[in-house]
């Protein structure tokens, strides 16, 4: 197998993104200033070697997707695996708005984070698996040693707790058009940059707190 770096990348920015809504399955476009945090990002994965780019099928992935592909030459290859937390009925809404409006349901959330599913979604262990599906399918089709996926910020900060030993912090931030890179050492997978966003240049790029933390 020569897969050897996993590229994890964060679509560029939307308006509920700068609104701070979680959007879950929602297709919403990126706006202006995603597209031009995309076209930075561009720039700089084209100089890294990738040789395959796989995204999540929602509509800013597609986007940043079809922007990314322009420079590296090669078509996206989606998969729905790779899609963010469904987050059912709380789609739309800031973190505060979902302890406020459905504080029962938040609360049996908190007590059982990983399995207990968003009314009308996913728990954290739905995405855990399908993640894990679609990172183990990946690196089965063995495109190369260097492949992007993008996908989004609770579906990359679950994948990465479940394959990289000792996991990844659940308050790491997720920034929009940011790159997480991790390299197989041994066969052990370890990251070599977290949330980085030095190729934009300065261009503002948002996070959004997970709907799991509190939030006053």
């Amino acid at each position: 197998m020569t897969v050897k770096r996993l590229v994890f990348i964060r679509p560029g920015e939307t308006d509920w993104n700068r609104d701070l809504r979680w959007q879950g399955w929602v297709a919403i476009p990126l706006n202006a200033h995603g597209r031009l945090q995309a076209g930075r990002l561009a720039n700089f994965v084209r100089n890294i070697g990738m040789s395959a780019l796989y995204s999540s099928d929602l509509r800013r992935a597609v986007e940043t997707a079809g922007i990314l592909s322009e420079k590296l030459g090669f078509a996206p290859i989606p998969d729905a695996r790779l899609r963010e937390r469904n987050i059912g009925v709380w789609q739309g809404l800031k973190p505060g708005e979902m302890q406020l409006w459905y504080a029962e349901d938040y609360n049996r959330l908190m007590t059982d984070p990983e399995n207990y599913p968003v009314p009308g979604g996913e728990s954290r262990q739905d995405v855990r698996l399908r993640m894990r599906a679609a990172f183990e399918d990946i690196l089965a089709q063995d495109k190369g040693e260097t492949i992007g996926v993008i996908s989004h910020t609770s579906a990359i900060k679950i994948l990465l707790s479940d394959i990289v030993p000792g996991g990844v912090s659940a308050q790491v931030p997720v920034s929009n058009s940011s790159v997480t890179t991790i390299v197989r050492e041994n066969d052990v997978w370890k990251v070599v940059a977290l949330d980085d966003v030095l190729h934009l240049e300065g261009l503002e790029s948002k996070t959004v707190p997970d709907f799991e933390e509190k939030t006053t």
